[in-house]
């Protein structure tokens, strides 16, 4: 497969604890020689300090967006995007990143001051409450054999389009 038709990944962390990009570089470790054939790693910043923000094929997104600067790049990410997959639970169903979404008033009240100051959303979000998204895996951390899975039947599906 030539370079130009490379499954081109993206790779992107909001509000979370990143556990399972820990997970996604461990599964590497084990399918690295297929996935240097198939994969144009274009924007993970785990793996390479110089990354490319222009198009993929498929973007992996993991945490809960909390903020209008998060909430404004996800849908550019989206934008960009054939495929875009939500990894973990922070992205799938918002918690535990958006735990106080459930906080008391008087809880809420005295956090404030932080939603103000680093501009919060009002509710942490989903990424599915902002954008469409075309495959979840679930977990804190995410299952290995999921995320195998998912990127499987997201390569196949793209090979046959290229």
């Amino acid at each position: 497969m030539a370079e130009a038709e490379k499954i081109k990944i993206g790779w992107f962390s909001f509000s979370c604890c990143e556990d399972n990009t820990i997970v996604m570089t461990e599964v590497m470790n084990d399918h690295w020689q297929e996935w240097k054939k198939i994969f144009d790693f274009r924007h993970v910043r785990v793996l390479k300090s110089k990354n490319i923000y222009d198009e993929f094929d498929i973007a992996f997104i993991e945490g809960a967006i909390a903020s209008d600067e998060q909430e404004t790049q996800l849908k550019d990410i989206r934008s960009r995007s054939k495929k875009l997959v939500a990894v973990g639970a922070c992205a799938v169903v918002g918690l535990p990143a958006g735990q106080r979404n459930n906080f008391t008033e008087e809880q809420n009240a005295s956090i404030q001051f932080l939603v103000d100051r680093f501009k919060a959303l009002p509710k942490v979000l989903r990424v599915k409450d902002v954008v469409k998204v075309d495959a979840e895996i679930p977990g804190c951390p995410m299952s290995p054999d999921n995320f195998l899975k998912v990127v499987n039947d997201l390569v196949a599906e793209l090979q046959k389009q290229i």
